[in-house]
Order: C-alpha cells, then sequence, then structure tokens
C-alpha cells in the first residue's frame, strides 16, 4: 500500500511519492536528525518472507553503502517498516539514462562522457569484490548537473521471479537447467543467459549495451520474446553502429564491440581499462565525405620536449632518404593505429614473433613501471605479471630479455638487471647487471648489449663479454637487422645509435 505524506519510517517522514518499479516503491522523505531530504526505496515485503534473503539484503547493502564514489548512488541507512525492509539512499534531481534516451541516441560525445561515469563506478565496485549484475538505462540516472550515477549495487541478485518476461521486464530469474538466469533481458552477458557463475566481466558485457544503446538509440540486443532476445546474446552481433550513427568513430566502435564479446576471457578484463580507453576518446569530429575520426586531448607541450620531436624527426628524415636512396623508390606513406589509451610513460614496445602482439613496458597513472602486452587489433593490454621491469627485446624464438628493477641513467635511459624469460609466462632467469640496452641476434641464442664500464664509459659488447666499441661519446638502442644470417657473415655486428659528449 502507498505512503501517504505524514508517514514515519523511523526518523524519516515521507514527504511524496518519487516513483515505483519491479524493485519497490521509492518516496521522498525528510531526515530530521540531519536536516536533509533522502529517497527512501521501499523493498517489497516478500523479502522479509525469506530470513536468508533478507541478510543477504542486509550485507549487500553494507558492501555498497561502503563504496563511496561520485558515479555511485551513496547508501546512507537500512531499516524495516510494517514487515518490509527500505534503502535510505541520497537524493537524485534529474532523470535516468532510460528517461534520457526515449529521445534518440546520444551525441558520441556525451555517449562518452557518461560511458567514462559508468565505467569509473563499476571500476570502484568491482574492486571492492562488489558485481552489480543488472545494468541497464534504468539503473542508470543523470543528475541535472550532468553528474552519472549508477543505482541499485547489490540488490540485483536479491530479486524474485516475480516479474513477467517481456523484453522491458524488471530484474527477473528466468529457470535454467544449468541454474538461474539473473538480469534484465537485453543487457544479460552470455554467461548471465546460461546460469553460469558471473563476474566483473559480465557487468562489461552490460555495459557494452548500454553504450551502445546510447549511441545508436537502439537495443544491441532486442526479439519478439525473452528467448528471441537470449538466443541474439548467445548468437548473434548487433548491427555496426555506423549503420545507425555516423558520427560514431571506429575506435569508440572498437571499444563497444570489445565489451560485447560473447567469451567473457576475450572481453575488457576491467572496468578501469574501458575508463581509460573511453578517456582517450576526448574529441571527435566529422570528415569531409562523413566518415570520422578520433582526437585525443591536446596538451601542452613541454619545452624540453620540442628538441626532442625536432631530433627524432630529423632522424626519421635521414632514415628515409637513406632507404630511398638503397631502393630507389620512394617510401610508402606510414600509417598509424593507437593501441594504448592510458596516461603515463613508455619507453620502450618490441614486437612478438608473430608480427601482431606488442609487448612494452610503462608507468601508468604514478604507478610502477611493469610490461604489459597487447595485439595490434586490441584496445586492451594485460600486465605480464611480472616484477617492476622494462622489455630489452623478443628473439625470433619467442624469448623476451627484459631489465628487472630498472632506475634512471641518464636522459631517456635505465639500467637494470638483465633477464630471460618466455613470452608465454614463467620465472625471470638473471644474466647480467647493469644493462642499459640489449637485442637478440637473429638466431636468436646470442646477444648484443651496451653497459657502462668501470671507467663510467659506456659500450657495447657481442657476445656478452667481448667490448667490440667504445665511443667517445655515447651509444644507444643496439639493434639487428632481421635480414642477417650468420652462417653468411660470420663477423657480422649490430648497430647502434652513437653520439658525440
Amino acid at each position: 500500500m502507498p505512503l501517504t505524506s505524514g508517514t514515519k519510517l523511523g526518523p524519516y517522514e515521507i514527504q511524496s511519492p518519487i516513483g515505483a518499479g519491479g524493485m519497490g516503491e521509492v518516496y521522498r522523505a525528510r531526515d530530521a536528525r540531519l536536516n536533509r531530504d533522502v529517497a527512501i526505496k521501499i523493498l517489497p515485503a516478500s523479502f522479509s518472507a525469506d530470513a536468508e534473503r533478507l541478510q543477504r539484503f542486509a550485507q549487500e547493502s553494507r558492501a555498497a553503502a561502503a563504496l563511496n564514489h561520485p558515479n555511485i548512488l551513496s547508501i546512507f541507512d537500512i531499516g524495516e517498516a510494517n514487515g518490509a525492509p527500505y534503502v535510505v539512499s541520497e537524493l537524485l534531481e534529474g532523470e535516468t539514462l532510460r528517461d534520457r534516451l526515449r529521445n534518440g541516441a546520444l551525441a558520441s560525445r556525451k555517449a562518452i562522457d557518461y560511458g567514462q561515469h559508468i565505467a569509473s563506478g563499476l571500476a570502484a565496485a568491482h574492486e571492492k569484490g562488489i558485481v552489480h549484475r543488472d545494468l541497464k538505462p534504468e539503473n542508470i540516472f543523470v543528475t541535472s548537473e550532468g553528474r552519472v550515477k549508477i543505482l541499485d549495487f547489490g540488490l540485483a541478485k536479491l530479486t524474485r521471479p516475480e516479474a513477467d518476461l517481456s523484453g522491458d521486464a524488471p530484474t527477473q530469474q528466468v529457470g535454467t537447467e544449468a541454474g538461474t538466469v539473473m538480469g534484465t533481458v537485453g543487457y544479460m552477458s552470455p554467461e548471465q543467459v546460461r546460469g553460469k557463475p558471473t563476474d566483473s566481466r559480465s557487468d562489461i558485457f552490460s555495459f557494452g549495451a548500454v553504450l551502445y544503446e546510447m549511441l545508436s538509440g537502439k537495443r544491441a540486443f532486442h526479439g519478439d520474446s525473452a528467448v528471441d532476445t537470449m538466443s541474439a546474446i548467445l548468437k548473434e552481433e548487433p548491427p555496426d553502429l555506423a549503420e545507425t550513427n555516423r558520427n560514431v568513430s571506429p575506435a569508440l566502435e572498437r571499444i563497444v564491440r570489445h565489451c560485447l564479446e560473447k567469451n567473457p576471457a576475450e572481453r575488457f578484463q576491467s572496468a578501469r581499462d574501458v575508463a581509460f580507453n573511453l578517456g582517450a576518446l576526448t574529441d571527435i569530429s566529422t570528415s569531409s565525405r562523413g566518415g570520422v575520426r578520433a582526437l585525443t586531448e591536446e596538451r601542452p607541450a613541454r619545452r624540453w620536449f620540442l628538441p626532442l620531436i625536432a631530433a627524432v624527426l630529423l632522424l626519421a628524415s635521414w632514415a628515409g632518404v637513406y632507404r630511398y636512396a638503397r631502393r630507389g623508390a620512394a617510401p610508402s606513406n606510414p600509417t598509424f593505429h593507437e593501441v594504448t589509451f592510458r596516461n603515463g610513460t613508455i619507453l620502450d614496445a618490441r614486437f612478438a614473433p608473430d608480427g601482431q602482439t606488442i609487448v612494452y613496458g610503462a608507468a601508468w597513472d604514478g604507478r610502477p613501471q611493469e610490461i604489459f602486452s597487447t595485439r595490434f587489433d586490441s584496445s586492451d593490454s594485460r600486465s605480464v605479471d611480472l616484477p617492476p621491469a622494462q622489455i630489452l627485446s623478443i628473439s625470433s624464438k619467442g624469448e623476451m630479455a627484459i631489465s628487472l628493477h630498472p632506475v634512471d641513467y641518464g636522459a631517456f635511459s635505465q639500467s637494470g638487471t638483465m633477464a630471460r624469460v618466455p613470452l608465454a609466462g614463467g620465472a625471470p632467469r638473471e644474466v647480467l647487471e647493469n644493462v642499459l640496452w640489449a637485442d637478440w641476434a637473429v638466431d636468436g641464442q646470442s646477444m648484443a648489449v651496451i653497459r657502462p664500464t668501470l671507467s663510467g664509459q659506456v659500450q657495447l659488447e657481442f657476445p656478452v663479454g667481448n667490448g667490440i666499441y667504445i665511443p667517445k661519446g655515447w651509444v644507444s638502442h643496439v639493434r639487428f637487422s632481421p635480414a642477417a644470417i650468420f652462417s653468411q657473415s660470420p663477423t657480422m655486428s649490430p648497430a647502434a645509435t652513437t653520439g658525440a659528449s
């Protein structure tokens, strides 16, 4: 029975109804103790009929209350009145994302902004072990100030199969042979549809469905019935966003597709990575032919960086002239493809033998330096689970040479303990201390290294321990030509960059 104005729920006084749904009724109320307005959600009385369910509700609510994140609805209190439990939360002014989408798709810039807020909120919850399980536009609120808040954390898995199975039904359960399907039809992950155990990656799939809808104005998965919709989730891919919204960049489409992978192992592995990827798409402009390009936010260039750019461009021009002279034809225009989207420093990167996997060392967001792996066709990076290290080289046989616990040696150079470790993973095997640069020979066995001498100079060694060049100034970035063959060139030596001091 709806509550009337003036009704007391513990220390709270009901003022007016806000709305109602499958998870109960919501009211505006006054907390006289703290002199503030709050929102109170009265959950169905059936919750109290199940002691285990009620206890789980209290545990979930306490966990959600501990999140304290600007993109998650703040929980203030829980209680019980007339046999029905209730949740007290901050009072929000604005509308749900579902209400906002009734007018159609959002502009790409706005969808990216909302997506960042949602992904950041999910990341904060996931890092505390809390999975939403029912992310959908109805559970996302856009405040009048433009901030996005995720609603109903911890409540999704408490629901019962009391609702019907229409595509617009609230949170529901559907019995299956494997277990219980929990979620809202149209936003469930494939593992939810199958009734299998879920984790944070299930939320990432649901997020992808929401992001797709924000960009296209249409649901990613929709059928004539709930069964048809769940079948589409398991077997079909949503239409390309370019078919519904020409202002969606290829980079943004890749992010959406990566979220909507059927296999959890092939999705983004954390909401934090999703937020970082979206953060890189800070501007979108339409080309004259109707295509789009994503532009990263311009940052003021550091003064010391300009001479470095000039030097790199000069070196590149020399290389181009040399290549032209050697081949007698103009070099083809290079193409660029962004594969990392986080803020930090990358000092080195290498291609694996397959030509698609990229291994790089980076210090992201002020964190310690570590080695990551990604693929050319992916926007997701994964740590290779090694101690703080930098990549030096990858052999033709798939073995990495890394620099363990590197420390700054000079401008753009680091010194560390060189170790060998299989690209597939394993424990590092330390080989040589105080190494600045290294590269595998084409045989995948011997190596050339650059390291300091006792006199403070640097020298090129090949093989390790055999000094073949000590410059008067500087030597760095040793590399072997991939076309070099030892049997044809037994006296071959590696190339390196040199410079006068």
